[in-house]
């Protein structure tokens, strides 16, 4: 592994000049094909999901087909973002049944899921428990207490911080410190006001490692878990 390693942004929803490698995420309900590779050079990845917001956007069989079709592509490291969001007005249940037919194709295809969830971990945890999946659960934008992250990671799930590293007192930076680094990723999510690379800065004074360190141990989360290495 090189000296100098990389940022890596798993989860965004746009081109990120400074992360050298970054897992961009495509709604199925927006998109019939991947977008072109920008360069030789540039390792941008995708991850494909139906997201709870948009499932009363397109027809579930259509969107199931062009998913499937899409993800067989190497470039697609996973599966989402989806998931359970009880601040939305669709129906949980329906959600639900959304989220466990992509529970089934990252299963399939032997994907990792990238996994969106609002207020309803108590709905979540049980699903993953009954599911008993072969593939890793990312839990990207995590901004619960130490004691949801706890739970969290004792399921297996791994846990991805973002923006609010940055907010002085907010319980996600309490939560990053009983964080494995085994388990441990970063990522810029919707934001277009930050870099991943202050992300990162922040989530290594908080860790107490150098910047290196840190770069280093996710970057071989993203080959263990996306990339199979």
């Amino acid at each position: 592994m090189p000296v100098s390693a990389p940022f890596i942004d798993i989860h965004s929803h746009g081109n990120r000049q400074d992360a050298a490698w970054q897992i961009l995420s495509l709604d199925i309900s927006e998109i019939a094909e991947l977008p072109p590779l920008l360069s030789a050079s540039n390792h941008q990845y995708f991850s494909i999901g139906t997201h709870p917001w948009n499932i009363d956007r397109q027809d579930q069989q259509r969107n199931w087909q062009i998913q499937h079709r899409l993800c067989n592509d190497p470039r697609v490291l996973a599966v989402g973002e989806s998931g359970l969001d009880k601040c939305i007005d669709i129906p949980l249940e329906r959600q639900t049944a959304v989220f466990q037919g992509q529970i089934e194709l990252a299963e399939q295809i032997g994907k990792p899921l990238i996994v969106h969830c609002v207020r309803a971990y108590n709905e979540l945890i049980p699903l993953k428990k009954s599911a008993r999946p072969n593939q890793a659960w990312l839990v990207h934008g995590f901004t619960g207490k130490p004691a949801l992250a706890e739970q969290l990671l004792r399921h297996g799930c791994y846990l991805s911080f973002g923006k609010y590293l940055l907010t002085p007192g907010h319980p996600s930076r309490k939560a990053l410190l009983i964080t494995p680094l085994e388990r441990l990723f970063l990522e810029t999510d919707a934001s277009t006001q930050l870099s991943i690379s202050e992300i990162y800065n922040e989530a290594a004074k908080i860790l107490g490692l150098d910047i290196q360190t840190l770069q280093r141990r996710i970057v071989a989360n993203f080959q263990r878990v996306f990339l199979h290495d």
